[in-house]
């Protein structure tokens, strides 16, 4: 294996551990800012703007004003809308430094390699027991495709088991170039129509598509496809998938992942207006039905994952 950069610094704004639902075993989810889609429906809008974002809890502020004079570009005042001036606001966190009750902080930091694995490897011995390891999520991981890169060559350093999330939207380069140290990839696919995935996530799925046939014949890969109501929700959009994932080497397993709103409070935190509106979770009774429609085609099928 190369030499490991463990002083490359990459932009980190979670890191979530005790996952059982991201990869084999328990694992860490290592979450990196950055994402080139913009899905309407996405439950982590912080993490797809690649530089820190500035969240406020209003519910948390008392109001001290000890931000206000701090602000280098006056971004922060009771007559603002929303208190914060997001057209001004520089994403500096120096606000957040002196918040005395954490109605503002920042989300996103930066880390080096060495930063990150000293983390991880306090579930070191979680990994060996379940046969678990580190799950990259985001934001897209490819859009710090070095550092997913050097991180990942990290963790199998330790011998420990390498998973990432992505929608597979990067160059054939990339993929090539990181893939090789990624043991499961648990690719994101949301419709086969082109005009509905660029009028639901901003861009279109051609790359994703044959990058999903590249990333499938590198490293074992599962397919999982958020089930939204009005956009793929029926049997002709997972059948579309369905017919799609046969053609991808080694793929025999889709998850169904029911629509849900758990990120809605993030995009008040932000200032911005859900995407969404008022569309309610789905319960996996819901999607039940479309199980059939992915198992008649020969595949296994399960609801989350």
């Amino acid at each position: 294996m190369d030499g490991i950069d463990y002083e490359m610094e990459g932009t980190v704004f979670d890191i979530q551990r005790f996952s059982i639902h991201d990869g084999p075993g328990v694992r860490t989810i290592v979450f990196l800012k950055g994402c080139p889609l913009r899905c309407r429906w996405c439950s982590n809008p912080e993490s797809q703007n690649p530089e820190p974002e500035l969240f406020y809890r209003a519910s948390s502020c008392i109001h001290c004003g000890q931000c206000v004079p701090i602000c280098p570009v006056k971004a922060l005042s009771r007559d603002n809308p929303g208190f914060v001036d997001r057209e001004k606001c520089i994403r500096c966190g120096t606000c957040a430094g002196v918040c005395p009750t954490d109605a503002l902080t920042v989300s996103g930091k930066k880390m080096t390699i060495r930063q990150v694995m000293i983390e991880l490897r306090k579930d070191a011995t979680q990994y060996r027991r379940s046969g678990g390891g580190i799950t990259l999520s985001g934001g897209e991981p490819l859009f710090q495709h070095e550092f997913a890169r050097e991180l990942l060559k990290a963790c199998h350093e330790q011998g420990w088991n390498t998973a990432m999330e992505t929608t597979g939207y990067t160059t054939r380069d990339i993929v090539r170039d990181v893939m090789p140290h990624v043991d499961h990839a648990l690719i994101d696919l949301k419709v086969v129509d082109p005009q509905s995935h660029q009028a639901n996530t901003g861009v279109d799925n051609r790359i994703i598509l044959e990058n999903a046939l590249c990333i499938a014949s590198l490293t074992h890969a599962v397919v999982r496809v958020p089930v939204v109501s009005g956009v793929n929700d029926n049997e002709e959009a997972i059948g579309a998938i369905g017919r799609f994932a046969k053609l991808m080497p080694g793929v025999d397993t889709v998850h169904l992942l029911p629509y849900h709103t758990y990120g809605e409070n993030k995009y008040a935190l932000l200032g911005r207006p859900y995407p969404m509106g008022d569309l309610p979770n789905l319960k996996p009774e819901n999607i039940a039905h479309l199980t059939k429609v992915i198992e008649d085609l020969g595949l296994r099928c399960q609801i989350g994952g």
